[in-house]
């Protein structure tokens, strides 16, 4: 399918591998140009270097932290103008036990997970809304629906931008500006396999092991592909999603149990 959005220009956060990745290359596949952020520049470049000469489209990477002030305002200088389409992402904090957890690290959590995506979407919004287009797409987690206990200050983090995004989505959707959420479940990411050697070392047991036994407790039987989830945020980005509003997409394989 035409996603209708060839020649708009994009913003992807944390998009030189994983899930930002395969949301960036699903955007570059439908002719959209790119404004690319992650803070390795040699991962980065090397990612933006092969969008441009694969599909054609103009590619700008900007290696900073898009957590702080300073690096969000070079990514929104590198768009040179109207932004018409932001994916919001960013790492997640480690895993561990509330109990260790001092105020500092609950502030880096909020301000990652939270704070930044708000602060982007402030800077992009009122432009959207005046040339009667825009996109948003955070990628936050399935924790949002199904707490992850050894994940608390995201599922905190998180949480805090699902009830924002929630209440402004429907303030702006009458103008074709629609903000949703991707939600995760378990990709084939540097993240997820981080994961998997933590509870190695936690528990004794052996890396793939873990990850075995993830795959089938999934319904599909295995862990998901980044190129399936860039395709989930390529249709929340497209001409053809303006009466999506306000959702939160659970990618996840079936793992979350829900009839609603």
């Amino acid at each position: 399918m035409d996603l209708g959005i060839k020649g708009r220009k994009a913003i992807v956060c944390a998009s030189s591998k994983g899930l930002g990745l395969g949301c960036a290359e699903e955007l570059a596949a439908n002719g959209v140009d790119l404004v690319m952020n992650a803070r390795t520049a040699d991962v980065l470049n090397a990612s933006a270097d092969r969008l441009r000469e694969t599909y054609g489209v103009k590619v700008t990477a900007v290696a900073t932290d898009i957590t702080t002030v300073d690096g969000r305002a070079e990514v929104l200088a590198a768009a040179e103008g109207t932004v018409d389409i932001l994916v919001n992402n960013a790492g997640g904090p480690p895993p561990g036990d509330f109990r260790d957890w001092e105020m500092d690290d609950w502030n880096a959590a909020i301000n990652a997970n939270m704070l930044t995506p708000i602060e982007l979407i402030k800077a992009v919004i009122d432009p959207m809304i005046d040339q009667r287009f825009g996109r948003i797409v955070n990628i936050t987690s399935g924790s949002v629906k199904n707490p992850i206990p050894q994940l608390g200050m995201s599922n905190g983090a998180r949480a805090g931008l699902t009830g924002f995004v929630a209440g402004l989505a429907r303030q702006v959707a009458q103008h074709n500006v629609t903000i949703n959420n991707l939600l995760p479940g378990q990709f084939d990411t540097d993240r997820i396999n981080g994961l998997f050697k933590s509870r190695s070392e936690k528990e004794g047991r052996p890396a793939d092991v873990i990850r075995a036994e993830a795959e089938a407790a999934n319904p599909c039987r295995r862990i998901g592909a980044i190129h399936e989830f860039g395709q989930a945020c390529g249709f929340l980005c497209s001409a053809h999603s303006g009466y999506v509003v306000g959702q939160n997409l659970l990618v996840d394989g079936g793992a979350f149990n829900s009839s609603h």
